[in-house]
C-alpha cells in the first residue's frame, strides 16, 4: 500500500507539468523453494533513473520506479538544487531512456560549482551530498512536539499494515510521513533515501508543512537521513533500525528527536528525551 494522497495545504503554488510514468507492476521470475518445487515469484524492480536539470546531468539513482516524479522533485529539494516548487517548470520521466528531465523557469544559480562540491555518504542508491548543505545546519530550527508512548505504539502497529512491496518481494525500504499515529504518506523504494526524497517531493507538491509531523523509516539513521528529515522541517525521526554516530551528532545540532530500534513495545531514544510523554 503506497499511500500518497496526503493532505493538501497549499493550492496557491504553481504546479509544474508532470509526467505520470510510474512503474506499477513487480516483475515475475521462476524460483525453486526448499523442497525443490518450482513456482512463480515477484521480484523487486530496480531501474536506473538519471536526473537532468536544464540539460545538465545531476545524478543516476537506482529506483523501484513507483513515484519517479516525486523522487525527482524531492531529491532536488533535499540537495538544495531547488528551494521552491515555483522554480520548476516541468518534470518528464521517460523509461525508454531511463531519464527524468527537469526544466526550470530561470535555471539554477551556481549549478556547476555545486556539482563540483560533493560529499560521499552511506546513502543506499545515492551516496552523495552536493554543495554546502552541511554548512547550513545552523539555519535549521525545528519545532518541539510531544508524542505519548501509547501513540508511538499505535503508530508502530499501524505501520505493519503497509510495506506492500516488501511483503511480496522484499528488497525495499519503507518510509512514512505521519501525524501522531496517523500515516499520511507511505512510500517504498529500493533505497531508503529514495523513499524519503519521494515523500519530500509529495510534501513540496502539496505544500505540506513538516512541523507537526513524525517520520518513520525502516532504514538506519545515518547523517544523511537525519539531515534530510531536518531540511523537511520534521522534528521526530523513528526507525526500526539503528543510529550511526554522525547521525546522532547531526540530530543534536538540528534538534531532531531520534527514536530507533522501534518495534512492538520496544524503542530506544537517542536524542530528544523529553519528546516522549509517559
Amino acid at each position: 500500500m503506497n499511500d500518497i494522497d496526503g493532505d493538501k495545504t497549499n493550492s496557491s503554488v504553481n504546479q509544474p507539468e508532470l509526467s505520470r510514468a510510474s512503474l506499477a507492476d513487480l516483475p515475475q521470475v521462476r524460483v525453486m523453494d526448499e523442497n525443490g518445487e518450482f513456482r512463480d515469484a515477484e521480484i523487486t524492480g530496480e531501474r536506473p533513473l538519471t536526473i537532468y536539470v536544464d540539460k545538465n546531468e545531476i545524478v543516476t539513482l537506482m529506483t523501484l520506479g513507483s513515484h519517479p516524479e516525486l523522487l525527482t522533485l524531492g531529491y532536488l529539494f533535499n540537495q538544495r538544487f531547488i528551494n521552491d516548487l515555483n522554480e520548476v517548470r516541468s518534470v518528464q520521466v521517460d523509461w525508454e531512456v531511463d531519464a527524468s528531465v527537469v526544466n526550470t523557469w530561470k535555471g539554477i544559480e551556481g549549478l556547476e560549482e555545486r556539482l563540483g562540491r560533493r560529499t560521499v555518504t552511506t546513502g543506499c542508491g545515492q551516496g552523495t551530498v552536493y554543495g554546502s548543505i552541511l554548512e547550513e545546519l545552523e539555519n535549521i530550527r525545528l519545532p518541539k512536539i510531544r508524542l505519548s508512548k501509547e501513540t508511538l505504539y499505535g503508530l508502530l502497529k499501524r505501520i505493519k499494515d503497509y510495506n506492500q512491496v516488501y511483503r511480496k518481494s522484499g528488497a525495499v525500504h519503507g518510509c512514512a510521513l505521519c501525524r501522531q499515529d496517523e500515516v499520511i504518506v507511505f512510500i517504498e523504494d529500493v533505497g531508503r533515501h529514495n523513499a524519503v526524497d519521494a515523500i519530500a517531493g509529495k510534501m513540496l507538491l502539496d505544500g505540506m508543512s513538516g512541523e507537526d509531523k513524525v517520520f518513520y523509516t525502516t532504514g538506519r539513521l545515518t547523517s544523511e537521513m537525519v539531515l534530510k528529515v531536518a531540511q523537511m522541517g520534521i522534528p521526530i525521526l523513528i526507525s526500526r533500525s539503528g543510529v550511526t554516530q554522525m547521525g546522532l551528532e547531526l540530530a543534536r545540532k538540528t534538534g531532531v528527536t531520534l527514536i530507533s530500534r522501534a518495534g512492538g513495545k520496544h524503542f530506544l531514544v537517542y536524542h530528544g528525551f523529553d519528546t516522549l510523554q509517559q
